[in-house]
Formats: structure tokens, C-alpha cells, sequence
């Protein structure tokens, strides 16, 4: 958001920027992207992918930022992976030009919220050690994927994407569509009418399974914040319920 919102008060933006997030990151950052005219692309946790959408741009777009879910972000294309001396130098740009703006960041990230959108996600690990956990853990999402969530709290899903076969479905339309991404990667996702999304995936380093919900809804204003952000707690917990988790 503040990068955009600087380049386009500098009258910097041309057209050729973009953005990228990874694909268990939170969707309000591509609100915020295409709202202002920014294509953001989507890409595999890591920033190795990352890297790898600007290598493909490279001399023909502009990467201003991106990010993972994780809070890693990157800043400018010159370090190629996840940097957090740039970002924190980039943070505290954000809170001096929010403080000349007579604002906390708390109060920044409040008015984000009232002009794009609430946005609230949580990340669920669950731990299953052992070659027992692991077979579990293979066993959940062979039973996802056999068994498909029709809805999370009372919301019909309406698209599913498996990552495994590169195909999406949806279910509005009965129709499938190719994913295009580089290569296959074990990740599930659930798209509900309300917005709801949860992505569950195997941990490639530990024994877990991870599971990330993210909910939306309409903030007015900021005194409202409290009461919409634990309305939404107690959405991301009855998603759980639903998923057993």
C-alpha cells in the first residue's frame, strides 16, 4: 500500500510495474495491487519464486515489492531473496511518512482496511511426528482431495485448486480451468462465496501439516476495528471446527 500510494503522489508510476505474493499470502495485497492499477502475479511459497517471476520480467517490467505470508518481504529487485534489513528500513520510511500524515501505523493499517476491505488470516499447524504422522498427514490430504469441503461456516465453496494436477474447479460454473504455474506442488485450496479461503499443504521440513484461513468483511471506520477483527476470530475458529482441525 505504501509503496503505491508514494509512487503515485511522486507521479512514478508507469504502467509497467508490478507486484508479487505467494499463493498462501493474504489477497488483500492484490486488492490493493489491481485497485491501483499494479498486476500482481502469484507464485510458490519461497522466495526463490519470487526471484524467479522478476528473472522473467527482467528489462521488459518494474517489481516495486512482494511477499510471503510468513512477513518476509522484499523490497526493489536488487537482493533476490528474502531481505530484512531493506524491509526494516522501508518500515520505518513507512512510519515517518505515517506520522506526517498524523497517523500510528496501527491507525494506517485500520484506514487500509476501511478503503480495500478486512482481511484477517491465520496459520494452523498441526503436528503429526513419526512415519505414523507422515502417513496421516499423506492420508489427509488424499481424503481432501477424494472428499471435497462443500462450505465453511454456512458459505458454498465455489472454487477448489488442487496444485498437485494444475487444475482449478469451478463449481458456479462446472468448469475447469489449467493453473499456470512452473511446476507441481502439494497444495490444496478452497474458495467459499464469502470470500473464505483456506489453503492446506504438507511442510516440506518438518512434521506438520499447515493449514492458512484467511476471512474478509467491510470495516466503516475505525472505531468499528475491534469488533469486526473478533467477529472474524470467531469466523477462522468455526473454520476450523469445519475442517476437523
Amino acid at each position: 500500500y505504501y509503496i503505491i500510494t508514494r509512487k503515485k503522489e511522486l507521479g512514478q508510476l508507469t504502467g509497467k510495474e508490478y507486484t508479487v505474493r505467494t499463493i498462501v499470502t493474504s489477497a488483500l495485497t492484490q486488492i490493493v495491487s489491481e485497485k491501483n492499477g499494479v498486476e500482481m502475479f502469484e507464485c510458490y511459497t519461497g522466495f526463490k519464486w519470487i526471484a524467479s517471476v522478476m528473472r522473467e520480467l527482467e528489462g521488459k517490467r518494474q517489481y516495486i515489492g512482494g511477499g510471503e505470508e510468513s512477513y518476509g518481504f522484499l523490497a526493489e529487485d536488487f537482493v533476490r531473496d528474502k531481505d530484512s534489513v531493506s524491509a526494516a528500513i522501508l518500515f520505518g520510511e513507512i512510519a515517518a511518512w505515517a506520522k506526517d500524515n498524523v497517523k500510528t501505523l496501527y491507525e494506517m493499517l485500520q484506514d487500509i482496511y476501511v478503503e480495500y476491505g478486512f482481511s484477517k488470516e491465520k496459520g494452523i499447524s498441526v503436528v503429526k511426528e513419526g512415519r505414523s504422522g507422515a502417513e496421516e498427514i499423506e492420508a489427509m490430504m488424499k481424503n481432501f482431495r477424494e472428499n471435497p469441503i462443500k462450505e465453511l461456516v454456512g458459505s458454498k465453496v465455489t472454487l477448489i485448486k488442487d496444485y498437485v494436477t494444475l487444475k482449478a474447479t469451478d463449481l458456479n460454473l462446472e468448469e475447469e480451468y489449467t493453473l499456470e504455474m512452473p511446476t507441481t506442488s502439494n497444495v490444496l485450496q478452497y474458495f467459499t462465496q464469502d470470500g473464505t479461503k483456506v489453503s492446506i499443504r504438507p511442510s516440506g521440513t518438518e512434521p506438520k501439516i499447515k493449514f492458512y484461513v484467511e476471512v474478509h468483511s467491510k470495516l466503516k471506520s475505525r472505531e468499528e476495528y475491534d469488533a469486526v477483527d473478533a467477529a472474524a476470530e470467531k469466523k477462522i475458529e468455526q473454520v476450523c471446527k469445519d475442517l476437523g482441525i
